[in-house]
């Protein structure tokens, strides 16, 4: 019988592999490249202190899930742990075999082994360490039945064996935590002609072992971590001020969650092993093979030291020349739909659009979502400047968006105090609409008008530059009223009705199921049904099975899905769909939607993407664009990232990522760029965007 579903966590595995093949890539410059290893490092990092401690929490009868037997999650955690430990021979590979022999054609010598090649090195190490490491060390001793040491969550921890020198005697164990926070991971030695040379604090501390323990006779050392449970699971049946509580107890034990990873040096012989199991209580289902040097998300802060060897030049945030900064976004907006694609679009205009709403007497009120803010965000304090001219100002701030927690909640009363109206977490939901209102009065004083934001991604300047985001500014008359028909909702109204606006919970799966019919209908008939659907995630397995259907049914459909995606390609029910999918410079987070519709297509953008969570369980919000031009640039994006065939893949039956073009030439399409210079031709040639340049990508009936 053919697999209809992936499963959504080895999925997720498939696509971190693919961020680690552009460490794999020789054309890209070598600190991009070791940037993504550090990437691929941090992103797994993540993975188990949130999906595989979820799963080893059922594994162990902790907790109780109606989606997955104990059975089935200690299965998967073994599967996790199997696929983890196959990639991990690649990441040895491309770190030992293509970036450190790089690094040394370019004149960094990284000491990966206590052999220095200088005596005058020899003597800096030791200088360094007395001086700069040894004061902050603490060895703790391990015997098995006692355990003297906390592993604190994602900290290093060297281990190492010895026996006393002057008299026969058992082996002796001790832990020494890192120093992380006094010392940087990674040392600049002094040069040597033309070469520059680095070395790990771990390595620094392994070669002065013996002044740590004098008397001792140094048996081995190796490196080790533990990773934590960090989700924080709120009551769904919490009311606001519950969940503020629950949040600000919650994080605190976030660093002493359960263990659901044990992280060791593969090298570690199985005694010593048994020995730390033993000691340290570990459940071998938490035993992860690493390399000598852990915690390889530190390799985003490993200097350049070599002036020669200069980042790849990204594409720079452009402004628009018809909205120069003496021109009203108000009176732009108020003519024609306006959209913005971050990062090739400064997020300076979206601060201008709420600069001028706190500066312009008209304005009457201003309301906004917050899922991940910025600190010190510009958005946030032109919020707090609006409430403090006179402005009626809402945010609703998600103190559940995980790891931002605290710091949504700490600006969430700093605006609070400034007097702005805040709405906090709703029970049993997740707001993740990322919109925003402002209202001002007309030459009607009786009437206000509304100036809607519908974004992809949120309205966080940092974010801003390293996502690919598309946001939508209309004054549409129907999809103001819906807008601040949710806000109102998320303030208690019961029963909204939405007409234009989609709302997860409400009327957005109705509609998907309604324009994926039309399709299935059209292909009946012997037309064209064609679906294109771009978004991060693709997990819900009812909507799955609607695409299945339109495939059988001779939909064409093209699905451009980052991340997860537990639909299965290649079969007799998928025979006409194709999965891509782009990993480049910027992360990509745009979810746009398209149907064919007979001709007359239908586009879509907004926050949520296909999965049980954000379908089900969410406060999502996407909107329809009416504007012919607008639909046309978004067709055009799509076809640009369909023709990719520099950093796009497609995930075939066994999710591999398969490349488009087994030998990609520089003059073939990337996306993220192709789709940049696209746009840039045309704020320069079209200086009021009355005339929009045509697209010289492929038809999107192909």
């Amino acid at each position: 019988m053919e697999n209809r579903y992936f499963e959504r966590d080895i999925s997720w595995l498939s696509f971190n592999y693919r961020v680690l093949m552009e460490a794999d890539d020789d054309t890209l410059p070598l600190y991009e490249r070791i940037n993504f290893m550090a990437i691929y490092s941090s992103n797994l990092e993540e993975f188990y202190k949130i999906r595989v401690a979820d799963h080893r929490s059922i594994a162990t009868g902790a907790t109780h899930s109606d989606d997955e037997s104990v059975q089935a999650a200690v299965d998967l955690v073994d599967s996790i742990n199997t696929e983890v430990t196959r990639q991990l021979e690649e990441r040895i590979r491309i770190y030992e075999q293509k970036l450190l022999p790089e690094l040394r054609r370019n004149h960094i010598v990284f000491y990966q082994d206590l052999r220095m090649e200088t005596l005058f090195h020899r003597e800096f190490v030791e200088q360094f360490f007395l001086e700069e490491v040894f004061p902050f060390l603490q060895p703790v001793p391990v015997t098995r039945d006692k355990v003297r040491s906390f592993l604190r969550d994602n900290r290093l921890y060297l281990a190492v064996r010895m026996r006393p020198k002057d008299a026969p005697a058992p082996m002796e164990y001790f832990v020494m935590k890192q120093p992380y926070s006094k010392v940087p991971r990674f040392i600049e030695l002094p040069r040597v002609k033309d070469d520059y040379y680095l070395m790990y604090i771990d390595d620094i501390i392994k070669a002065n072992l013996s002044v740590v323990f004098p008397g001792y006779e140094i048996d081995s050392c190796y490196c080790i971590k533990i990773s934590r449970d960090a989700d924080i699971l709120i009551d769904d049946a919490a009311n606001t001020t519950e969940i503020i509580e629950m949040v600000k107890s919650k994080v605190k034990k976030r660093k002493i969650g359960v263990v659901c990873r044990f992280v060791f040096d593969r090298a570690m012989p199985s005694d010593f092993l048994d020995f730390l199991i033993d000691a340290f209580r570990i459940d071998r289902h938490e035993l992860v093979p690493g390399d000598k040097h852990l915690n390889l998300e530190d390799l985003r802060l490993l200097p350049n030291p070599n002036p020669h060897l200069s980042p790849m030049p990204k594409p720079q945030p452009m402004k628009l020349t018809c909205l120069d900064e003496g021109q009203s976004m108000f009176n732009y907006i108020r003519q024609r739909d306006l959209l913005l694609h971050y990062p090739y679009h400064s997020f300076d205009h979206f601060i201008h659009f709420l600069y001028e709403a706190v500066h312009d007497a008209e304005t009457r009120e201003i309301m906004v979502t917050q899922y991940r803010v910025a600190e010190n965000s510009a958005v946030i304090n032109s919020l707090i400047a609006a409430a403090q001219n006179g402005k009626r100002v809402t945010v609703f701030v998600e103190l559940k968006a995980r790891f931002d927690e605290e710091n949504n909640l700490a600006t969430a009363e700093m605006m609070k105090a400034a007097g702005i109206n805040i709405i906090y977490s709703i029970p049993k939901l997740k707001v993740h609409a990322k919109v925003a209102l402002v209202l001002r009065r007309t030459d009607d004083r009786h009437k206000l008008r509304g100036y809607a934001c519908i974004s992809t991604g949120n309205f966080n300047e940092k974010t801003a530059t390293l996502y690919a985001d598309a946001t939508l500014f209309t004054c549409s008359r129907l999809l103001v009223n819906d807008l601040h028909t949710l806000f109102r909702t998320l303030q208690g109204k019961q029963n909204p009705e939405f007409h234009k606006l989609l709302v997860a919970g409400f009327n957005l799966i109705p509609k998907l199921n309604a324009l994926i019919d039309v399709e299935i209908e059209l292909a009946k008939r012997g037309k064209k049904g064609r679906i294109i659907l771009k978004m991060n995630a693709l997990q819900d397995h009812a909507m799955i099975d609607r695409l299945y259907e339109a495939s059988e049914a001779g939909v064409q459909i093209d699905l451009i899905v980052r991340g997860i995606c537990c639909l299965v390609p290649g079969q007799s029910f998928s025979r006409n769909i194709r999965v891509t999918r782009i990993v480049d410079t910027f992360l990509e987070h745009t979810r746009i939607w398209y149907f064919g519709n007979g001709g007359r297509p239908k586009l879509f953008l907004g926050s949520p993407d296909w999965m049980r969570r954000n379908l089900y369980r969410r406060i999502e919000a996407v909107t329809p664009i009416f504007d012919p031009e607008l639909r046309k640039e978004l067709i055009d994006m799509l076809n640009i990232q369909l023709a990719d065939r520099r950093k796009a893949c497609f995930v075939d039956s066994r999710q591999q990522n398969c490349w488009k073009s087994e030998h990609p030439q520089k003059e073939e399409v990337r996306a993220q760029y192709t789709f940049y210079e696209y746009l840039k031709e045309k704020n320069e040639t079209n200086h009021d965007q009355g005339n929009r340049i045509k697209s010289n990508a492929i038809s999107i009936t192909g």
